[in-house]
């Protein structure tokens, strides 16, 4: 069988998400070319997994302090290119598409009437989970961004429905922890605003990756671009997590069981309702600014949070592709819930 399958380059969960797909489908007698659009190529990096990918523009969206500027996002997506993308994605040679809510694999698979899985936590949307900040435009914006004919929603619970548990690496495991490590992943928010409220915490040592930071050490604060070997290695070593209120990420925390304490993105829906499930599930804590208080009362509380221990959902997912039941969800949302 053949695949074609899109990854939405915004942000890193979604290529985190798919990298560890990707393993598996390498591994498989599956025949998988991946198309990456929404970040610009120079700027993807860690891309070994996905070989020869193809890239398309796609479509993104533009942050400022810790926002979403409707006006830039709109300027910056070029609706035209983005059309001409999907009219010209020839799908002729491929039997399935996968989405990881990328939106040209998913339109063009639409259009020419291929079948489509789609793989991804905003899926999850789709179903009856703890939302906030949801519109009429949002809820139109979750159905028609990335459409397929089978979505497959991941999340840190399952709500009732046939949604299936995160996809983490599960060689991660906690390492050597450095009682006052704490790793800081705040990407959407002034890097000198996070600085800024960090350094006076004398006590520990903050890691702080972002694209706009360069490798440095001064005094607590260390500063790193981005590295997929070192942030795996920090994070492992790390007490605490302070990031944003992304899926991925978190869902690593949860899974080894590191303390997280998320800033969801304002105007982003998405990171609203997961810092309300995070709440709502007791999982983690929430700010909703940059919070000198509540950071201080997460770095020197002792309560410790769940640890999920989730199953290896991306072998589990390789293996019902390739059976072909893509209809029976629910049956292996509950196979891996029971995991």
């Amino acid at each position: 069988m053949k695949i074609l399958y899109g990854v939405q380059g915004t942000g890193n969960g979604h290529l985190t998400r798919s990298r560890i797909m990707a393993e598996h489908l390498n591994k498989s007698d599956l025949d998988v070319t991946y198309l990456i659009s929404g970040r610009d190529k120079d700027e993807l990096f860690g891309m070994e997994s996905f070989g020869n990918f193809e890239h398309r523009a796609g479509l993104t969206f533009i942050t400022e302090g810790g926002r979403i500027r409707k006006r830039k996002t709109i300027q910056k997506n070029n609706l035209k290119q983005f059309f001409a993308d999907v009219k010209s994605l020839d799908l002729t040679e491929y039997d399935l598409v996968i989405s990881d809510f990328e939106p040209v694999s998913a339109w063009a698979a639409k259009q020419q009437s291929v079948d489509s899985i789609g793989i991804g936590h905003q899926y999850a949307f789709l179903h009856d989970i703890p939302k906030e900040g949801d519109t009429w435009f949002t809820n139109k914006l979750i159905q028609k961004f990335a459409p397929v004919r089978f979505p497959i929603g991941l999340h840190w619970h399952h709500f009732d429905s046939p949604i299936l548990p995160p996809i983490v690496d599960t060689r991660l495991m906690i390492s050597d922890i450095k009682k006052n490590k704490v790793i800081v992943y705040l990407p959407f928010e002034a890097q000198s605003a996070v600085i800024n409220l960090l350094s006076k915490f004398k006590n520990f040592d903050f890691y702080i990756y972002s694209p706009d930071l360069e490798n440095n050490d001064n005094g607590n604060i260390h500063t790193r671009s981005p590295c997929l070997t070192g942030f795996k290695q920090d994070l492992i070593e790390s007490k605490k997590v302070i990031c944003g209120a992304g899926f991925e990420l978190v869902s690593e925390c949860i899974h080894i069981g590191i303390d997280v304490l998320v800033k969801p993105l304002a105007g982003q829906m998405e990171q609203i309702s997961n810092a309300k499930a995070l709440l709502t599930l007791g999982l983690g804590k929430v700010m909703h600014s940059l919070n000198s208080k509540i950071c201080e009362d997460f770095l020197t509380s002792d309560i410790k949070l769940h640890q999920a221990n989730y199953p290896d959902v991306a072998a589990y997912l390789v293996n019902w592709l390739q059976q072909g039941k893509w209809h029976e969800q629910q049956e292996l949302a509950d196979l891996l819930w029971k995991r």
